[in-house]
Parts: C-alpha cells; structure tokens; sequence
C-alpha cells in the first residue's frame, strides 16, 4: 500500500510539474502563434499527454485510424471513464483538434490561458445562452481552420464503467455544421484510476476510432435526439465487445 502511495505521489506531482511547465509554454507561444493554436496543440499539448503517459507506464494501443481522414474536420465523441482519457487522446490521436471543455479549467491560472491559447473552446453548461455561443465558436472554427473538436458526450466520467446518458450540445453542434461525428472507445483507463481512487497503475489502454456517423439530414430537434440515440448505442455496443475480449 506504501509503495502504491508513493509511486501514485511521484506520478501526480510530475504530471503537475509537466502541465504547469507546458502550459507556460503554450502561454507564451501563443503570442507568436499565428496558426490559431494549432503550433501549440501539435508541439506542447500533445508532448504533455505523451509525457504524463510515459511517467505512469501507460501503453496505448490505436485502432482504427483507417476509419478517418487525418486532415478532415470530424466532432469526436469517447466515452469518458478516467482523467486518464486526456492525456490518452491528447498523445496519441494524431489530429488537429479543440477541446470543448468545461469552463471550470479554464479558471486555473496559467492553464486556463493556456487551453484559450491553444483554441480550446470554454462551455459553460450552466448558462444556455454562453453554451450556444461556444458551440457557434466551435462550428466556425472547424469550418474556417478545419479543425476537428472533442468532447465527452457523458459530460463527466462514468461511476461505473458503462456508458452514461448523453449531453446534447455536442449533437445539435455536429448536425447543425454538417460535420460527421466520430464515436471513440477508451478502454482500459478506468483500471488505471477511477474516478474515486488516488491510486494509479500502470498499464494497457485501447484507444478505438470507430467509423464515422454522418449527420446530414438531422437538423430537427426530433432527428437531433435520433442522432444522439444511434451514436451511444454504437459505443454501447462496441463498448461491450470488448468488454467480452477481456
């Protein structure tokens, strides 16, 4: 228990070290950035998700990258089981892409500027009117940089490892852009460190692009909420399967 206490310990002051050393990077390279933070999600956030991975002994294990084109705009939807997951999609998908994240992070000295500078897009989902504005500033930033964003559609990590009801902002953002959605399987993260837990260990995690969901044809509020039905029960399903490879 000892040594579990102290190796969790070493982790979580290193990935503190390495955020805040990172994000003060990112601050200042953002202020000769003109790529709109696309310099300092390729070189800094994702050296940062690679980095808190090397330290913990995570390997992560990509499927699925044939599924997708590397340089077309997606909304991309994983499950949520772990804080695990970030540094997961942060290192190891291989994409432009922006956070739609909760405007609580963005708070945090230092990291808070950092995720602004990066073009990571605040929600407040509290407020129904700022959380329209980020998702109109998340449509134009997809169309005019051709970036893809990120978000958990469970909005927070799961209890129990299943798959959580979903949010709906991420759905009417996908349909109302015509940008295709792209559900995601973590698997593994959970095991790593739940969402009670301070101890972390090491270990294999599966990070799976599924193909991707179209959503063209679905701008009513009734076809919205047929398209967030179709997109969990995809990941429910493949959720599932490889539960039953274990």
């Amino acid at each position: 228990m000892l040594i579990s206490f102290i190796h969790s310990l070493f982790i979580i002051i290193s990935a503190l070290f390495l955020t805040a050393l990172i994000s003060l990077a990112s601050v200042l390279l953002s202020f000769f950035d003109s790529t709109g933070g696309n310099l300092a999600h390729r070189i800094l956030a994702r050296s940062l998700g690679k980095a808190i991975l090397f330290v913990s002994g995570i390997k992560v294990e990509v499927r699925g990258l044939s599924n997708i084109e590397l340089n077309k705009s997606y909304v991309y939807m994983p499950n949520h089981q772990s804080l695990y997951d970030i540094p997961v999609l942060l290192g190891r998908l291989p994409i432009q892409f922006r956070w739609l994240a909760k405007a609580e992070l963005f708070k945090i000295p230092v990291f808070g500027r950092a995720m602004k500078g990066a073009g990571y897009i605040s929600i407040d989902r509290k407020n129904r009117h700022s959380a329209i504005g980020s998702l109109n500033k998340a449509a134009n930033s997809m169309k005019s940089k051709g970036v893809s964003v990120v978000i958990f559609p469970e909005g927070t990590r799961s209890l129990d490892g299943k798959i959580a009801s979903f949010k709906k902002g991420g759905f009417y953002l996908a349909s109302d852009s015509e940008v295709p959605i792209v559900p995601v399987i973590i698997k593994g993260t959970k095991e790593i460190v739940s969402k009670k837990s301070f101890f972390i260990k090491p270990g294999k995690v599966i990070l799976e692009i599924l193909e991707p969901v179209k959503t063209d044809g679905y701008s009513s509020k009734d076809k919205k909420v047929e398209l967030l039905n179709k997109v969990r029960d995809i990941l429910i399903e493949k959720h599932a399967a490889l539960q039953d490879t274990d």
